[in-house]
């Protein structure tokens, strides 16, 4: 129980002490301008903002907080420790510089194994040329992959629960044709407590040691146990990101982000397997954090070949029209239109193409009937008798034609890059 007090007590000091609280805040800042330019290209593409900024930017804080406690109390459990003299702390710190460089890196996986990467090379520089000033990156890459597995569990998580929410409407045209998809990018503010082993007993504050029970740790480090047991502890905070970011065309938002998360979350299980049988194990220990990066980067390769093989999901054709995206709150969403669905007809009359459905539309009186066949193949007549004159459905159609519009991208072997751009480029604008 001690270990769960203390984990908490640091928990709450990372939000509630200034300087931590700083670091939340400059954190919050930084989602906060993301949100706001992904609420604009929203805008762009539907006319209406599908998201409010704040609101995007209050629930990574809050999910995040609870996510980062979750793992700082599995963490503290298993016994996961590290000197003081490592330089763990960059790890985090570089999960909101790749924000910045690219948000396809804001991942523990990226940062935790390019640092065990780069302090294992140093290391051998170090004995090499006998000289220890090359070993700055003191890091126990065991210890360090086994806590990246921790973390990546708990982001598997947050991508199936909260992965969808803050995604961005796009087109792609292949072979002449338009299909719709999503951008999902989601990313959460994450403070994570680690337990650091201090040389000084100096240097810690009595009320901030912790007092670890006789069965602690679980898990072997490089720090024997016996050295723990007598070893001055202390639980720190550190704040970092944990990040989603993705593209599809091939299936709707929630079987993407679940799909996505259930791989992490796998993935984080065998990591932490691989982890515990590399500890010392010099060999599999060099090996651990390239075979991370490589299992990561397959994933992603997988993921986007499939989506250029894959059949497209959001695409109109002789059938009806496709509905890409509702806007909350609008005549569309009362009458119970989702995502998915391809509208066949409008009062009796077959919906040949967008263009047909506006022209019967506004001819309509206040009421109007829409027939559908639904994502899962069901056919359905919903009517609708408030469609006064100059009230619109509030549906983002994709066109059976390509429009000039540059949000329409070339789907071929770079198109998940293009599209990445393309929205880059738009949130420059703005």
């Amino acid at each position: 129980m001690d270990i769960l007090i203390y984990t908490l007590k640091s928990a709450a000091y990372a939000l509630t002490g200034p300087y931590w609280a700083f670091q939340l805040a400059v954190l919050a800042f930084i989602l906060h301008r993301k949100n706001v330019k992904t609420a604009a290209i929203q805008k762009m593409v539907m006319g209406q903002s599908l998201d409010k900024p704040f609101v995007l930017t209050i629930s990574q804080v809050v999910i995040g907080i609870f996510a980062g406690t979750a793992a700082s109390i599995i963490m503290s459990y298993l016994g996961i420790v590290f000197d003081e003299t490592s330089m763990v702390d960059l790890i985090f710190l570089a999960t909101v510089l790749f924000l910045f460089y690219n948000p396809r890196f804001v991942s523990i996986a990226y940062s935790g194994a390019v640092l065990c990467i780069f302090s294992l090379l140093l290391g051998y520089a170090a004995d090499s040329a006998q000289n220890p000033a090359f070993n700055i990156l003191k890091l126990d890459v065991a210890a360090v992959m086994t806590m990246v597995a921790v973390i990546l569990f708990v982001e598997g998580i947050l991508i199936v629960l909260d992965g969808r929410r803050g995604s961005v409407p796009v087109f792609a045209n292949k072979e002449g044709r338009v299909m719709g998809g999503f951008i999902l990018q989601r990313y959460w503010t994450v403070p994570v407590t680690l337990i650091i082993m201090l040389h000084d007993p100096a240097l810690a504050i009595s009320q901030s040691s912790v007092p670890m029970p006789q069965w602690w740790p679980m898990v072997k480090s490089s720090i024997p146990a016996e050295v723990l047991v007598n070893a001055v502890l202390m639980i720190i905070p550190f704040y970092g990101l944990m990040g989603f970011n993705s593209i599809t065309f091939t299936m709707n938002r929630r079987r993407k982000t679940v799909e996505t998360g259930v791989f992490k979350i796998v993935y984080s299980l065998a990591l932490f397997g691989f982890a515990r049988l590399a500890f010392g194990n010099p060999s599999a220990e060099a090996a651990l954090p390239l075979a991370a990066l490589a299992i990561h980067e397959g994933w992603i390769f997988y993921e986007r070949k499939r989506e250029l093989a894959g059949k497209p999901k959001y695409i109109s054709g002789d059938e009806g029209v496709m509905v890409l995206e509702v806007m909350p709150e609008s005549v569309g969403a009362e009458m119970g239109i989702r995502s998915g669905d391809l509208l066949t007809s409008i009062n009796g009359i077959r919906i040949e193409d967008e263009k047909m459905l506006m022209e019967n539309l506004s001819q309509s009186t206040n009421f109007i009937w829409i027939g559908i066949k639904r994502e899962d193949g069901s056919l359905e007549q919903i009517s609708y008798d408030k469609m006064f004159r100059g009230r619109q459905l509030g549906l983002l159609l994709v066109p059976k034609g390509v429009p000039e519009d540059n949000l329409v991208i070339k789907f071929d072997d770079s198109a998940l890059k293009k599209a990445m751009d393309k929205i880059k480029n738009r949130e420059n604008d703005i």
